[in-house]
């Protein structure tokens, strides 16, 4: 059996976000996986990120660090992860572009059967980190993807996640993910690439 695939897709624009994701990937890797990791690209211009300071300076590091999400990553993935800060309890805007520019793929069916997760940060601790989650299933159904929730399948989610994906509050100071935050998220890797080898080896025994 070919190595299991994973595209981890996500924004961030303080780290949080990012940190989670890296915690995915280790999970992921440790279970075998071959990992992608890349951050959505803004879509608003270099004057409105003057507006909050730092934002540009950390968005030129990450892009720095790592590619823009493309339509042949996900029909390259085995599973789909998809991560971002909540914007008013809901997807950001940059990654939801990114999805909005998976129709092709959707229209073919390509994305169809393989596994999908989602994580997120928040900074506040009310602040819209499940309804985030949630939001983020509906385009997964639409392309067809595997939702594999977190559950509490695994002790660390009795201290920290939810179970609908890793999470992480930054208490507006850019905090990162605690100890048990990115226990969270590497289980969720190690969880998401099991499933997707499951899916893989059964696909390949249909046929």
């Amino acid at each position: 059996m070919a190595e299991t695939r994973v595209l981890i897709a996500f924004y961030s624009r303080t780290g949080v976000t990012e940190a989670l994701a890296r915690g995915i990937a280790e999970g992921a890797e440790a279970a075998g996986a071959e990992v992608r990791l890349r951050r959505a690209r803004e879509i608003v211009s270099p004057e409105i990120m003057a507006y909050a300071k730092g934002w540009k300076e950390a968005a030129d590091a990450m892009n720095a660090r790592y590619e823009a999400p493309s339509a042949a990553d996900a029909e390259w993935a085995d599973a789909i992860v998809l991560g971002t800060p909540t914007r008013f309890g809901a997807i950001s805007s940059e990654l939801k572009a990114y999805l909005d520019g998976l129709g092709g793929l959707w229209v073919q069916g390509k994305l169809n059967g393989k596994a999908g997760a989602v994580f997120c940060s928040t900074s506040t601790t009310h602040g819209g980190n499940e309804s985030t989650l949630l939001s983020m299933y509906n385009p997964l159904a639409h392309l067809g993807l595997i939702i594999v929730p977190t559950g509490y399948a695994d002790p660390s989610l009795y201290k920290a996640g939810t179970p609908y994906g890793a999470s992480a509050v930054s208490h507006n100071q850019a905090t990162p993910p605690t100890a048990e935050d990115l226990d969270v998220a590497r289980f969720q890797g190690k969880r998401v690439t099991e499933v997707a080898a499951a899916l893989k080896a059964y696909a390949a025994a249909k046929g």
